[in-house]
């Protein structure tokens, strides 16, 4: 019964990534790839400040964006959880997954109508006097795309997640007059850890490989990693250092995702 999954991973993720390990030692002659043994890319990759400042600069929009996110996802959650009826909680759920049937380019364009100078959000701020900021082709412009990406999925997982809490534990902790802060962050946050810290590694995950927010709400420039391979991929077709990029973002992402894996399941007062 295991065996389709099995053959879907080999042929979609294991394959795949096979071949662009392999394609990391090739050589490009002549604008073609030429199957070689060499380490030649990875030394160019690896030495290239470039690529280190585009490799921190992709962490830091991504541990942002997941922990921002988190952050204000988290009341949204705990209000649909714990303050609504069964039928509204439906309704709500149904409305949290209607972004997800638009494209998140054309939502990406939509938000470069509120960010650009000329703005939304910059005509309001000027009619109450505030000076007008630089908000499009700048970091915030690229955070704003980076939750607005993630928000969705990051509530309905912490929803999920806070569904399973056990409302016993809620009344005991009220019952020995447990302030409601404090009950939040003793009973339900450790109760529904795996939820969240699953939902922020969701984040982590989308917002550490995304393309379009930097490139459309952020400029492009100073790039992402995402932003750097296509740019290596256009100066002389070089396939193989993109994949040692690609690599290394796979790496990263693998190694990220077991630590919060481990962080979530393991036993609490460890």
């Amino acid at each position: 019964m295991s065996l389709p999954l099995l053959f879907w991973q080999v042929a979609f993720f294991l394959a795949p990534l096979i071949f662009l390990i392999a394609i990391s030692f090739w050589t490009v002659r002549n604008f073609q790839m030429e199957p070689d043994l060499n380490l030649k890319n990875w030394e160019r990759i690896l030495t290239r400040g470039v690529f280190w400042d585009a490799y921190i600069r992709t962490m830091i929009y991504a541990t942002v964006a997941a922990l921002f996110t988190s952050l204000i996802a988290f009341p949204a959650s705990y209000a649909i959880s714990f303050k609504l009826s069964d039928k509204t909680r439906q309704w709500v759920v149904f409305l949290l997954i209607i972004p997800f049937f638009t494209s998140y380019l054309v939502r990406v364009y939509s938000l470069q109508v509120f960010l650009s100078d000329a703005g939304i959000i910059n005509a309001l701020l000027s009619k109450v006097g505030i000076p007008t900021m630089a908000m499009l082709n700048t970091p915030f412009g690229t955070l704003v795309g980076l939750v607005t990406l993630c928000l969705p999925l990051v509530i309905l997982l912490q929803v999920f997640s806070l569904g399973f809490v056990n409302r016993d534990l809620v009344e005991a902790a009220h019952n020995l007059r447990c302030g409601r802060l404090r009950t939040v962050l003793q009973v339900i946050v450790p109760s529904a850890r795996v939820g969240i810290v699953i939902a922020a590694l969701f984040a982590f995950i989308l917002s550490f490989g995304d393309f379009v927010s930097p490139l459309y709400l952020g400029g492009g420039n100073p790039p992402t990693l995402s932003i750097m391979i296509t740019d290596i991929t256009k100066s002389g077709q070089q396939w193989p250092r993109a994949s040692v990029v690609a690599l290394m973002m796979i790496s990263t992402l693998l190694v990220i995702a077991f630590a919060a894996i481990k962080f979530a399941y393991r036993e609490r007062g460890k």
